[in-house]
């Protein structure tokens, strides 16, 4: 496609990321402007979660540009993890399970003011801060959609005592503290029922309507969003078919066959591999 897309949005060119396995992801080009829902499609083991980790500055790209909120890739990946945030990225922004639901967003909270905020915010009087930091929870609550009070022990609840949809809502609402202008969010879809997958498919259009540009991995992805499959992305332009084993094994990751890597969760646990091995800043 031609042209540049300014502001928060996203451009790619010819985007690729190889890892010691092979190419995670190649050839990918798509455009999308500020507060698109921008939805990753493909099967697990596609390279997908990689593709959503080279697009908010987690990942350095092997080959291609990329254009996230107004910085280049992979020359200014520093400046695109300064305004993105990632929620339920296996591996990557695990929830502790014996946690409460207020420690994790006090905790998030405390860690934004003191490293992500400006030097001003951090000077703020200790009662003032305390009332901003409120506020920012609340406000990320709001727009995550979850509601503490439906919760079995209100904000005490521990995690493990969360539902997946609650669970997601949540890793969102700690993304969302950071106030990001770009939010990328992996497996979107795993193991939800049809209502709760329509629910947060309509609170993540919600979030870019608000002027997030909002990444989204998913299986399937609903109408009405940017669409970018990552489905034979790297064996069709490599010309490599499923040479190699690739049928068995991610390309980047060595992740697990679909189905295997669906019930264990090793796409998250290989993806944070991949992240080390491809260069993290």
């Amino acid at each position: 496609m031609g042209g540049t897309v300014a502001a928060d949005g996203v451009t790619t060119r010819g985007l690729g990321l190889r890892g010691p396995r092979g190419w995670a992801f190649r050839a990918v080009s798509f455009e999308a402007g500020p507060g698109s829902l921008i939805t990753i499609e493909g099967p697990s083991g596609s390279g997908r979660t990689c593709l959503l980790l080279a697009l908010t500055g987690r990942m350095k790209p092997t080959e291609g540009t990329a254009t996230v909120a107004g910085a280049e890739l992979p020359r200014r990946m520093a400046a695109v993890r300064r305004v993105s945030a990632l929620a339920h990225v296996p591996g990557v922004t695990d929830l502790d399970p014996a946690l409460t639901v207020a420690e994790h967003l006090n905790e998030r909270a405390l860690l934004q003011r003191r490293f992500g905020d400006s030097l001003r915010a951090l000077l703020r009087p200790r009662q003032e801060g305390r009332a901003a930091r409120r506020e920012r929870i609340e406000s990320a609550l709001t727009a995550a959609g979850l509601d503490l009070e439906s919760l079995p022990k209100g904000a005490r609840t521990a995690v493990r005592d969360l539902e997946r949809a609650e669970a997601l809502r949540l890793s969102l609402a700690l993304a969302l503290i950071a106030r990001p202008r770009v939010l990328g969010v992996d497996d979107t879809d795993l193991k939800l029922s049809d209502a709760e997958r329509a629910a947060i498919w309509e609170l993540l259009r919600s979030i870019a309507a608000s002027g997030t540009t909002v990444l989204a991995v998913c299986s399937e992805a609903p109408d009405g969003t940017v669409r970018v499959s990552t489905a034979g992305t790297a064996e069709e332009a490599a010309g490599t078919g499923t040479d190699e084993g690739t049928d068995k094994t991610d390309d980047d990751t060595g992740t697990a066959s679909d189905s295997e890597s669906d019930e264990n969760g090793t796409d998250g646990k290989e993806a944070a591999d991949a992240l080390a091995q491809a260069g993290r800043a």
